[in-house]
């Protein structure tokens, strides 16, 4: 096998308190929370769907058949900042504790990529999914499953975009062949693994990748409720009015022209920078809050491949 120091960052069992607590931070994606829990669950332990129609449809259920034959494959798109690399990452807690199975978080090297020698970034991708599956027979048990496996591979676009691209050098359309063969390889065996892909540029993902992908799940910038949320949580026990954190769901929104804040820019640069603007002097006030969310950017928007 495939030496897993080269391929994968250390392996992390989950749940884990540094995750679980970034999972439980995810406020504003409930929605794509309860989606993911159901489709994670189907995709890895399909035992779970046939007692759902045993106990609700007697039994044989034509649709089963179908939702079988999909690939473990789920694609995140959306931009910079907008929770889909915490998310692929850290959602195994809450499916740890729904399954009553440890999962474990494999999370893919960039330097998957390899450094452009003829056939080494096919090798690298290849000895990837070798692992999984290999890992994935060992996970599945006799009596069901013993454990559950996520690939997070982030920054999807880098070894997956598209092959239509005028531009494509042989080496990353081989990759892109190498992935597809990964994918189809655990199509239809009923694993307990599951491949998570994260991307800000979706359009550059290659086409029969996403055709693939069992579900889509795309991620925009929180609206006005979901900033407000984030804001309350984060802004707790600092004291402010409720007149100021109105202020700051307006200012943190779209504005002069530019796009509204995301996540990341609310939760690693917004509060963080009033939290530092007043230490060590004084407390955080109300005008340290405004004056520095008048001054920051957000983050702009990520742009979509052309070719």
């Amino acid at each position: 096998m495939p030496d897993q120091d080269d391929l994968f960052h250390p392996v992390i069992e989950l749940p884990e308190d540094v995750r679980e607590q970034r999972y439980r931070r995810l406020v504003g994606l409930d929605e794509q929370k309860i989606r993911l829990q159901k489709e994670a669950t189907v995709l890895t332990v399909p035992d779970r769907l046939q007692q759902w129609a045993k106990k609700h449809h007697g039994g044989q259920v034509s649709a089963l058949d179908l939702l079988g034959d999909r690939a473990p494959l789920i694609v995140f798109g959306g931009d910079v900042g907008t929770g889909k690399t915490a998310l692929a990452e850290s959602f195994g807690c809450d499916l740890s504790t729904r399954l009553g199975l440890p999962v474990l978080l494999y999370r893919l090297k960039l330097t998957t990529r390899g450094s452009g020698l003829v056939g080494e970034m096919t090798t690298l991708i290849s000895d990837a999914f070798s692992v999984m599956v290999t890992e994935g027979r060992k996970a599945k048990g006799k009596n069901g499953a013993k454990s559950v496996l996520v690939m997070v591979v982030d920054e999807a676009d880098a070894v997956a975009q598209s092959r239509e691209q005028r531009q494509m050098h042989h080496e990353d359309r081989a990759g892109v062949d190498a992935f597809l063969e990964g994918v189809d390889s655990l199509a239809g065996e009923q694993l307990p693994v599951l491949i998570v892909m994260c991307t800000n540029r979706l359009g550059a993902l290659d086409p029969a990748l996403r055709r693939r992908a069992a579900a889509t799940f795309t991620f925009g910038r929180p609206s006005p409720e979901q900033r407000r949320v984030v804001l309350t949580d984060a802004l707790n026990g600092l004291g402010l009015k409720a007149a100021t954190l109105d202020q700051l769901v307006k200012l943190t929104g779209e504005r002069d022209g530019r796009v509204a804040f995301t996540y990341s820019d609310l939760t690693q640069r917004l509060v963080p920078s009033m939290v530092m603007a007043a230490f060590p002097d004084g407390p955080v006030t109300d005008d340290i809050a405004l004056a520095v969310a008048e001054d920051m950017a957000p983050t702009p928007s990520f742009p979509e491949a052309k070719d």
